[in-house]
């Protein structure tokens, strides 16, 4: 890469397939059950056992022969033998024969010859239950032949139950667990280095300097850090880097064994923005630099050779240009990373009941709060100032909406906005 690369100018559409294609799942590694939340399945799981492994009990009550309770009422009760009591987690000790009835817990092994539970409502609750003269009444016939889990009901054996490429949520690890299944093979998550520059920045430990007015706080490192940990993702966070190429290229050769970099600020053309020129002697590829948005034109994509060869993401200082960059562009690549196929943030079309004029080529992303209005109209309005260092606007936002380049939008037009924090996310690309 050279640090005289010129501007490439790609369309928001480009920018992301050109980033997309540059970055590809990572390994599979084996993890514990619980250290697997949130990754991605690399291959499929098979049963080895029925589940569940013997027919249970859908109830509390008593298991039964449908043909000893038919007829069963208030007014003329089926009375029989307690022979048994079956909590979950024991087998009974004899079969159900004619005449016999087994107190059962619910999920507890059906004992054979029994094929229903009348649930406990239906009888009278037993007596003498544990003694040669227990007994109960049955009151009602409409769980006769009923009541029954059979065995393999949710699972047989030898059956795919997981599927390689399956996001592993709380449900999934369930059924893993149930499976008998400790550990899990997945695609190894992106451990993402983060590093802010700026001699003006200083940590929010150090909240005295921008008090006296002399520093302000490395917001974005705490924001980037904290995006990519609401996306499942570690960071390492390299702290701030002078405006200086030698304390800048210090600074990054702390990412030597992360599996990507995300730089803020020290993008631009500036005397003192300094980024491109390190990145040049690391060896960095640029794919290339500059967007037509707005916010965050000024954003690069790369590998480092000097890093292995690891995606680069430049994105600019401003606040909100460092936030919607990373909400387009590079947790998609991320999560590409991560072996996920949806990636990229839900659109949905609204009103705008404000106007956001504009002029120019470069698709804009204002800052946009929703609403749904008394008739079902999703409303947008725009957050406040749209200025790319007003940070708030972002931290107000549902939505960022798309105008593309021209006079913008007018109030009552209707527009695309892409969703953010956290909305389920979709295979199709917002541009």
């Amino acid at each position: 890469m050279s640090a005289e690369h010129a501007a490439d100018w790609l369309s928001a559409g480009e920018a992301l397939r050109a980033i997309l294609g540059g970055v590809a799942p990572l390994e599979a590694e084996e993890r514990p059950l619980l250290e697997a939340l949130g990754s991605v399945l690399a291959e499929d799981v098979a049963s080895t056992i029925d589940l569940p492994p013997w027919d249970n009990s859908a109830m509390d009550g008593f298991a039964v022969r449908a043909e000893d309770v038919r007829g069963a009422s208030p007014a003329r009760p089926v009375v029989l033998r307690v022979v048994d009591d079956v909590p979950a987690g024991r087998f009974a000790a004899r079969p159900v024969g004619p005449g016999d009835a087994v107190r059962i817990m619910t999920g507890a092994p059906v004992p054979d010859g029994a094929d229903g539970v009348i649930r406990v409502e239906h009888t009278d609750g037993g007596s003498g239950i544990g003694t040669p003269e227990g007994r109960v009444a049955i009151l009602a016939d409409a769980d006769a032949g009923r009541n029954v889990r059979p065995r393999g009901e949710d699972v047989r054996r030898g059956s795919v139950v997981l599927h390689a490429g399956s996001v592993l949520r709380a449900g999934e690890i369930g059924v893993a667990a149930s499976l008998g299944r400790a550990r899990l093979r997945v695609v190894r998550r992106p451990v993402v280095a983060v590093l802010t520059s700026g001699d003006e920045l200083v940590p929010v430990e150090e909240f005295a300097e921008v008090e006296a007015g002399r520093r302000i706080v490395s917001s974005n490192g705490y924001s980037l850090a904290a995006a990519l940990a609401e996306a499942g993702l570690e960071a390492r966070v390299l702290g701030i880097a002078p405006d200086d190429p030698a304390g800048l290229r210090e600074h990054l050769e702390r990412a030597r064994g992360c599996n990507a970099v995300v730089t803020s600020a020290g993008i631009s053309v500036g005397e003192h923005d300094h980024v491109r020129r390190v990145m040049a002697e690391l060896d960095a590829a640029v794919e290339f630099w500059r967007v037509r948005i707005r916010p965050g034109s000024a954003m690069a994509f790369g590998r480092v050779g000097a890093l292995g060869g690891i995606p680069w993401f430049g994105l600019p200082g401003n606040p909100v240009s460092t936030g919607v960059t990373f909400e387009l562009f590079v947790r998609p690549a991320l999560l590409r990373m991560c072996g996920r196929t949806r990636v990229h943030p839900p659109v949905a079309h609204v009103v705008m009941r404000d106007a956001y004029p504009m002029r120019g080529d470069l698709m804009h992303f204002p800052r946009v709060s929703l609403q749904r209005e008394p008739d079902g109209t999703l409303a947008a309005r725009l957050t406040g100032s749209q200025s790319s260092g007003v940070s708030s606007s972002l931290a107000a936002a549902d939505a960022l909406a798309l105008i593309p380049p021209g006079p913008g939008a007018r109030t009552g037009d209707v527009v695309r906005v892409v969703w953010i924090g956290g909305a389920p996310l979709v295979e199709e690309a917002p541009f």
